[in-house]
């Protein structure tokens, strides 16, 4: 439980310090769905930007939010 809310901690401070910026988790996840993504999860920094995984049009797709911002889906 400790190593979670380290890990939650750790994510919102990456958040935080990029101009995925001054988006919450909650944000993130929303601007993701706004972009026609759902079922978002598995949100984590990373050295190339924010990752997730999702489902567009039925099927599942890995996502980088990079550091302006935009919504790329990773091969």
């Amino acid at each position: 439980m400790r190593t979670s809310t380290i890990y939650r901690t750790a994510l919102l401070l990456a958040l935080a310090a990029s101009p995925a910026h001054a988006l919450t988790q909650e944000e993130l996840i929303a601007k993701i769905q706004a972009a026609g993504y759902s079922q978002v999860q598995d949100v984590k920094s990373t050295a190339e930007g924010i990752t997730a995984q999702a489902v567009k049009e039925g099927k599942p797709v890995k996502l980088v939010v990079d550091s302006s911002g935009q919504i790329k889906e990773r091969n």
